[in-house]
């Protein structure tokens, strides 16, 4: 028993030991500063392509509608299908041509690009009708919600030699996610070994009039792991460098909607990698008192230091989102990545243009749909001791 004893008193003396060098150092100031914009705009300032947007079912098609304008998108036309959505994208890109159906816009052949958010069982068989057209398409996340759906893509893919991307937009277009990818390209913290990813979001009122029916709906949004872990999934691929993948623990749950009983309100994975591994949470449970609809946090930890970012709000009292603290060999930094520039827009125009794929690769995009897939077909309920 003595030795029990004196062997706790040890470990607990060797805890508190360690701590001291951190608290002597408590006072030592972190240093600030501010991202440039990092991305040159001038090569793409002059590309130009016509580009329509089908379904508006989400809003997440404002983003992506902005994002190829400014990389030199006109958008031509739209097609949607309530006078809430007709206005409320009226109201953000001013009195653009309302089409008549879905098929004028398919037989437009000055189009090269269609952007869709219909409701996401939809996007993916609208993506291969939009490539059968011989166009490009720009989904939506999740862009595909079944197995059998991304086979027949991949098929689509194969066959029409057009464009399936899908925005991972809590990467693409978050400022501190790119200047994170900018960092670890310049090796600043090594070679990045793990991505661990909290995504809580708020599941609150649209316009005061709740969620439409189909949030409620597995079979229409995929599954949580599907929905809204396919943004951290594409973010572990993307900063560990893997190539190849598979998911080796799912679970999901239900925790607060009972009735939803479809519903998750819960979910995590762990993925491994042939760059790194991956531990990923994502959650409907942001309380209203957060400032924003949710707290995106990604710890990214490398061979020689780690950053974590604070996507949308840092709740020690910044301003603002798009956080960056980094630490490394030479100390503790906070960035702020207000500045940065979003190059997705350019860049998949420009891919478009020239048949190359600078702003997404078409096989990451497509692993990281299977990934989820297959991370929700097989994903076991959590236990509850």
């Amino acid at each position: 028993m003595s030795q029990s004893v004196d062997r706790r008193a040890l470990l607990m003396a060797a805890g508190l030991m360690s701590t001291m060098p951190a608290l002597a150092d408590a006072g030592k100031p972190v240093g600030e500063e501010t991202a440039a914009e990092g991305f040159d705009l001038a090569p793409f300032a002059k590309q130009a392509i016509d580009f329509a947007v089908i379904g508006v079912d989400h809003y997440h098609i404002m983003g992506m509608t902005a994002a190829i304008k400014r990389g030199g998108g006109r958008l031509k036309k739209f097609y949607a299908t309530t006078p809430k959505q007709i206005a409320d994208f009226r109201a953000q890109f001013g009195d653009i041509p309302l089409a008549k159906n879905e098929d004028e816009i398919l037989h437009d052949k000055t189009i090269k690009l269609v952007c869709g958010a219909p409701i996401p069982d939809e996007r993916a068989p609208l993506g291969i009708r939009v490539m059968k057209a011989g166009k490009d398409y720009l989904s939506d996340k999740p862009a595909i919600t079944t197995l059998e759906q991304l086979a027949d893509v991949r098929q689509a893919v194969k066959e029409t030699k057009r464009k399936f991307a899908i925005m991972y937009s809590e990467r693409l277009e978050v400022k501190a996610a790119i200047q994170a990818g900018y960092l670890v390209d310049q090796g600043a913290i090594g070679k990045v070994v793990q991505t661990v990813n909290l995504a809580g979001h708020r599941i609150g009122n649209v316009d005061a009039g709740g969620r439409p029916a189909w949030f409620w709906e597995k079979e229409r949004f995929g599954g949580i792991l599907t929905d809204i872990g396919s943004h951290q999934i594409e973010q572990f691929l993307y900063y560990t460098k893997s190539t190849t993948a598979r998911v080796v623990a799912s679970q999901t749950g239900n925790f607060n909607h009972p009735q939803h009983p479809s519903f998750e309100d819960f979910g995590d994975m762990v993925a491994v990698g042939n760059g790194g591994t991956g531990y990923i949470r994502v959650d409907w449970f942001t309380p209203d008192g957060l400032p924003t609809w949710g707290d995106g946090r990604l710890f990214l930890l490398g061979t020689e230091g780690y950053i974590e970012l604070r996507k949308y709000v840092d709740i020690a009292g910044r301003p603002g989102g798009n956080h960056l603290f980094i630490v490394d060999k030479k100390g503790v930094r906070y960035i702020d990545c207000k500045n940065v520039a979003l190059p997705f827009g350019p860049q998949f125009v420009s891919d478009i243009i020239h048949r190359t794929e600078t702003a997404q690769n078409q096989d990451e995009a497509l692993l990281t749909a299977e990934l989820v897939l297959t991370a929700q077909k097989n994903a076991t309920r959590p236990v509850i001791a």
